[in-house]
């Protein structure tokens, strides 16, 4: 906590420290040019003369050589030659003084909008790069509606290509309303190629109004053709078309304007009514051969539906007709298959019966296959012949006494457990069980599963590991294998598995994990018997 709180401290302190250098550098860029201000309006070290406004009796601005040199590019190259002053009689005074500003400390006024073409010529004058981007930048956001041919034509001189892309867009956006204003007859023919490519860059269509501007502009200009012949008239006429027209791209003029532009076919350059020619024929082939090809997809559309609803019917049909045959095939197989089950179990248990008397009776083994793996299990051929079923919990009664009065001091005792989830598993004892004897040592125990649905599990034989703990033998359990490896309580049919204490795990399987406690019955503790069988001879 304390040391979250020294860093917030010196945060804090460190933030404090921060702002009070800006602000002290602030306080000296303001200083600086307070400093400048001063030296450009007072009088002292001034060495050098700009005189402006009339060139009879001009206006003198005193400045210092050293600051115009190191600000202006031009005045760095013109005082090299030691001049004392410069006359620029072309600019008036309160501009100039307003450039001066800029170049003393950075600072000039846009106050007024009128003298913005005046200073950008002065900022280009003197080579002011920065001051130029500034005020084109001011000019371009002060252009609109009413003044743009006023900037257009007083940019004339300077070329600024951002005020003329500007006026040519304000320009563009109003030609319907402003094709019969003078000012737009006032444009020169460089202005008028440069305009239409503007369009053309932007990849706009050419209204027909633009081209009878066009051919009145000529006209008007013709008029200034004074003592000129007509036929001279109309040669320049055709020569000022074909230097318009051959800038036009041939998909900037739509199909229906094109066939207005025939009145002025006379004047057009021919390559370039070829190039329309040639695109309204590809338009018209285009037009056709789409609205062809649209007949020839609704056609195939109209013939490809009926078809598929035809097939589809036909298929529905069919599958209606499959699934029928499919489920009366299924049907036939499903009692041909349980026909052959139950001849399979009864041919079986004819087979266990005759064979095996002493499982003709049981209500857990009916699996021939079952029986054969005991007798292999048990090894005892004597005693697995002579063997009855001694026990039957169904028959008998689920209690652990009446189990012991029927199983105790028999010797040689089978036990087999079917619980309710169907699994099959169970003990063999050469000792027996007698009464309350408690635990009993018997290296030939061993327990077993036949039947086990978890992971397709095969019937196995675990053997005894030797630890004195084969079989336990209390009249308050049932049959008890192993250290719960399994084990029935008082009423036989709740039962424990805790598999590995006494007798082998499978390979892999570990004594303690929730595998192991419930491989036997499926859980550890929330099994219950279904049937339990116990043989004895």
């Amino acid at each position: 906590m304390d040391n979250n709180n020294n860093n917030q401290i010196q945060n804090a302190n460190q933030n404090q420290n921060e702002n009070e250098m800006k602000n002290l550098e602030k306080k000296v860029t303001k200083n600086l040019i307070k400093n400048y201000s001063n030296l450009l309006n007072g009088n002292s070290f001034k060495d050098f003369s700009i005189f402006v406004e009339n060139k009879s009796n001009p206006f003198e601005i005193k400045v210092h050589k050293s600051i115009l040199s190191s600000r202006s590019p031009f005045f760095n190259k013109f005082l090299r030659e030691e001049s004392l002053s410069i006359s620029l009689n072309q600019f008036n005074k309160k501009e100039m003084e307003s450039i001066l500003s800029y170049i003393y400390y950075g600072n000039i006024s846009f106050e007024n909008q009128e003298n913005l073409i005046q200073l950008l010529e002065i900022s280009i004058y003197f080579k002011l790069n920065l001051l130029k981007e500034i005020i084109q930048k001011k000019i371009s956001n002060s252009i609109n509606y009413s003044n743009f041919f006023q900037f257009l034509f007083q940019n004339r001189n300077l070329k600024s290509n951002e005020i003329e892309m500007k006026c040519f867009e304000l320009i563009n956006q109003n030609f319907s309303q402003i094709q019969n204003n003078e000012n737009l007859f006032n444009l020169t023919k460089e202005e008028i190629i440069k305009f239409i490519q503007f369009k053309q860059e932007k990849k706009e269509i050419f209204q027909f109004d633009f081209f009878q501007f066009l051919n009145n502009w000529i006209e008007k200009r013709n008029k200034r053709l004074k003592g000129k012949k007509y036929k001279h008239k109309m040669n320049e006429k055709k020569r000022l078309f074909h230097s318009f027209f051959s800038l036009f791209d041939k998909d900037s003029i739509s199909k229906q304007d094109f066939d207005k532009l025939k009145q002025f076919q006379i004047f057009l350059p021919n390559s370039f009514l070829v190039d329309i020619q040639n695109k309204v024929i590809q338009d018209n082939q285009k037009e056709i051969e789409e609205k062809w090809k649209k007949e020839v997809e609704d056609k195939n559309k109209e013939i490809e539906d009926k078809w598929k609803k035809e097939v589809e019917k036909n298929q529905k049909e069919i599958e209606n007709k499959d699934k029928e045959n499919q489920q009366m095939k299924i049907e036939i197989e499903e009692k041909w298959k349980k026909e052959v089950e139950d001849l399979k179990s009864k041919f079986e248990l004819m087979e266990l019966k005759n064979n095996f008397p002493q499982f003709s009776d049981s209500e857990i083994i009916k699996d021939i296959e079952y029986v054969k793996k005991l007798q292999e299990w048990i090894n005892d051929n004597d005693f697995f012949s002579k063997m009855k079923k001694g026990f039957s919990a169904k028959r008998d009664g689920f209690n652990s006494q009446n189990w012991h009065n029927a199983v105790d001091r028999k010797g040689k005792t089978l036990v087999i457990i079917k619980t309710k989830q169907n699994f099959i598993f169970g003990g063999f004892t050469q000792v027996g069980f007698n009464g309350n004897s408690g635990w009993i040592k018997d290296s030939s125990a061993f327990i077993f599963s036949l039947r086990n649905d978890k992971g397709d599990r095969i019937p196995a034989k675990f053997t005894y590991n030797g630890n004195g703990l084969a079989i336990y033998s209390h009249l308050n359990y049932g049959p008890v294998f192993g250290n719960n490896d399994f084990r029935l309580d008082s009423n036989l049919q709740p039962g424990w598995s805790n598999f590995g204490y006494s007798y082998n795990l499978p390979n892999g399987i570990t004594y303690g994990t929730d595998e192991a406690k419930s491989y036997l019955a499926g859980s550890y503790k929330s099994w219950v018997v279904d049937e339990l069988e116990t043989y004895f001879i």
